[in-house]
């Protein structure tokens, strides 16, 4: 046998050449087991509305898989509920105050950073898809393609990276999650850990649901909330609000009613009424009218045969109905849509080393207190769906009932993917939860806070600390008072026990975490006040939306007063 003869200097550069080989061999190899990420979102998605919740309204298998394969949260909440400020403190990790879109009005400060900006620096693949609801051009993000604002529900715009505004036929939920699989499967980088934001429009408002399900869903009956009648006694504020199923749901924008039948009945618009209807319904191409009107027309004669003899009980039963059917048969294709992604990720074995998450960008009232919509903090809104799942890291079919927020998705994130944390972000990383580190999780209190007001629905701005146990709330700038709610003697959330004696000691408990959390993210009353000034100029030239008249002018006078004094 012979041996090869290498001279001294020859074996110094062969074991260097080695060395180096093993340093890059083994850095390659930690890179690839960063974790992919597959952020998946939906617009206004209830917790209720997810069977893994609660399966009385409708199943969803396929987000359920999530839960199955992973972890479901039971007190996940978002720390403002309403759509572009809950995005913009998801990718910054900041409260709205900090971050500065407190609002659906005002543009995002594009000067901030978010955590796809950071993946990406720290090597990940980065791609978006769907609704971000702000903004034309998101940093962080080697390909994206988005809905302009809230986009639409059949043949939708997109705004892309490469392609300019393209127009694109179909259903957006479909339309979406086609965009996605084909950027995994011919854009990937496979040598590359991946984050992928799948960002779903349903089901939010006007709740157009896909073609296959409208015979399904608008024959379906559901059963109705214990407090779809809610009179707010000793909640000013949810007294006046203006979201309810029996009068605020719009006829033909909202329940579909055609604007024909409108006139029939004599019926007043509510709102955008015929107008939203007229947009949607000139959207459809000539077969996909044909199909919304054999089943929409029923709705409208149906109406018209009861109409007559109804109550205002029925009534209110009737639109709650309605609303319901249209609302789930969105999250219908939602979830069958979550399925093909999911499948894709196990033909293709990329669900080893991938994290999933299943979020909204907030609850929504699925007729609780009367309502529709969101943005106050009892619990249909505030608290959101959140399931994760990675495998042999996060235990199968676990439960959380830790205090999380959309705003710690950032650092969880950028903690996994062994990335930089900005200091100034405001989170915290959700890995001790999610991987049973119990010790290294401490939270006991979370901090809300609601800006949009004068607006829509008229939710008096208002702030909060929330427990296991307890919200202290106050309502201030148009009303002025204090709330407290026992979470566990009343989970309804219909009574106020802040002037009960026998809560005194909790009351001043509930004030000194309110005011340690104010204290920690940096709120107080003179940026309250900052943001009141800055919307009410809007206000006062009747640049916002959805407000009656008399109610606009009243809080525009209250205003100019306390700005003269």
């Amino acid at each position: 046998m012979k041996y090869l003869k290498i001279n001294p200097k020859g074996w110094a550069i062969l074991l260097g050449f080695v060395g180096v080989t093993f340093i890059f061999s083994c850095q390659s190899e930690k890179k690839n087991e960063r974790p992919n990420i597959v952020f998946i979102m939906s617009d206004d998605h209830a917790y209720q509305a997810i069977s893994a919740y609660d399966n009385s309204l409708i199943e969803t298998p396929n987000i359920d898989r999530i839960a199955k394969k992973g972890m479901l949260f039971t007190n996940a909440s978002v720390t403002n509920s309403i759509c572009a400020p809950s995005r913009a403190t998801i990718l910054t990790g900041k409260h709205s105050h900090i971050n500065g879109k407190v609002d659906n009005v005002n543009p995002f400060d594009t000067t901030n950073v978010t955590f796809p900006q950071l993946l990406q620096e720290a090597g990940y693949q980065t791609a978006m898809f769907g609704k971000l609801h702000f903004g034309n051009n998101p940093k962080g993000f080697d390909q994206f393609k988005i809905l302009p604002g809230q986009g639409s529900y059949y043949n939708p715009e997109f705004i892309t990276k490469n392609e300019g505004e393209i127009k694109v036929n179909g259903y957006v939920t479909d339309i979406i999650t086609d965009m996605t699989l084909e950027w995994l499967s011919k854009e990937r980088e496979a040598e590359k850990p991946f984050m992928l934001m799948y960002l779903h429009k349903a089901p939010h408002r006007s709740w157009e649901m896909a073609e296959r399900h409208m015979e399904e869903y608008t024959n379906k009956s559901f059963p109705e909330p214990k407090t779809l009648f809610d009179t707010h006694e000793g909640m000013p504020a949810a007294k006046v609000a203006e979201m309810n199923i029996s009068g605020n749901l719009g006829w033909a924008r909202d329940l579909k009613i055609y604007p024909e039948t409108m006139d029939e009945l004599q019926l007043d618009e509510i709102g955008f009424d015929k107008i939203g209807f007229e947009y949607s319904y000139k959207r459809l191409d000539s077969s996909q009218k044909a199909n919304f009107d054999s089943f929409y027309k029923k709705r409208s004669e149906d109406l018209k045969k009861r109409y007559p003899s109804m109550t205002a009980e029925d009534l209110t039963k009737w639109r709650y109905q309605c609303y319901m059917q249209d609302y789930l048969g969105t999250i219908k294709s939602v979830d069958e849509n979550v399925g093909r992604v999911l499948d894709y990720l196990e033909e293709n074995d990329l669900m080893e080393n991938t994290i999933i998450v299943y979020t909204s960008d907030q609850g929504f009232y699925l007729g609780e207190h009367g309502w529709f919509d969101k943005r106050f903090v009892y619990d249909e809104s505030f608290k959101t769906p959140l399931l994760v799942s990675w495998p042999n890291r996060i235990k199968e079919g676990s439960v959380s009932d830790e205090l999380v927020q959309n705003l710690d998705f950032a650092q969880t994130f950028l903690e996994v993917a062994e990335a930089d944390q900005p200091s100034d972000m405001q989170g915290k990383s959700m890995l001790p939860v999610l991987t049973g580190d119990s010790k290294n999780w401490n939270r006991d209190a979370v901090y809300y806070h609601y800006y949009e007001h004068p607006s829509e629905h008229n939710v008096n701005r208002h702030y909060a600390a929330v427990t296991k146990e307890y919200k202290l709330i106050h309502y201030y700038f148009d009303q002025d008072y204090w709330e407290l709610i026992d979470r566990k003697k009343d989970p309804l959330e219909q009574l106020n026990f802040y002037d009960d004696p026998a809560y005194a000691e909790v009351k001043k408990e509930m004030h000194n975490k309110l005011n340690a959390l104010r204290e920690q993210y940096g709120d107080n009353e003179a940026l309250s006040q900052k943001y009141i000034d800055e919307f009410m100029p809007l206000a006062v030239e009747g640049k916002v939306w959805g407000v009656k008249d008399e109610i606009l002018q009243g809080i525009v006078n209250n205003w100019k007063q306390s700005k003269a004094k």
